[in-house]
């Protein structure tokens, strides 16, 4: 293959993990703003804590979604350490989101329901999000490692042929 079709390839793929990652996060989005107004307007909790209880609800919204499709050809074997970046990650990403949402709202002084959504549902999300896709793909949810790749294709089609096939047999025969 060309290095121009091996880079074709590359950014197909990269668009399609882009496209179901959004997917996923739109999901998360109408998720997030649902309970964020919920809270606010039917709890009347106060705006940064709705904006926390809403971004929980999301992440664990979206980590289903990109664990069982977006990321599903991954690296599945340490499922622990991956929840835990993937909390660790998130965690991070709510404090980008509501950090904007509390310098808007308590710092600013922009108290509507517009303003506060527009903080955390736009500005806030959307610089969470860019950091979450990064972090997400980089740490959380790695691909296989080549050789592991091949040996698990391998297991799908039956016993996996010796690495050299005139390797000597050991076996006595």
């Amino acid at each position: 293959m060309s290095e121009r079709g091996a880079l074709r390839t590359r950014l197909q793929l990269l668009a399609r993990e882009i496209a179901k990652f959004g997917a996923v996060g739109a999901i998360g989005f109408v998720v997030n703003a649902i309970v964020f107004n919920l809270c606010m307007h039917v709890a009347h909790l106060a705006v940064v804590r709705s904006g926390v209880i809403a971004t929980a609800v999301a992440i664990a919204t979206n980590y289903v979604g990109n664990r069982y499709w977006t990321y599903r050809h991954t690296d599945s074997g340490r499922r622990s350490r991956e929840l835990m970046l993937f909390l660790l990650f998130s965690g991070i990403g709510l404090v980008i989101e509501n950090g904007v949402l509390a310098l808007s709202h308590y710092g600013f002084g922009y108290t509507s329901t517009v303003a506060d959504n527009v903080a955390k549902n736009v500005v806030g999300l959307g610089l969470g999000t860019v950091f979450r896709f990064w972090s997400y793909r980089t740490w959380v949810f790695r691909a296989l490692p080549a050789r592991e790749a091949v040996q698990t294709a391998e297991s799908f089609l039956g016993e996996a042929p010796q690495p050299y096939p005139y390797a000597r047999n050991n076996s006595g025969s």
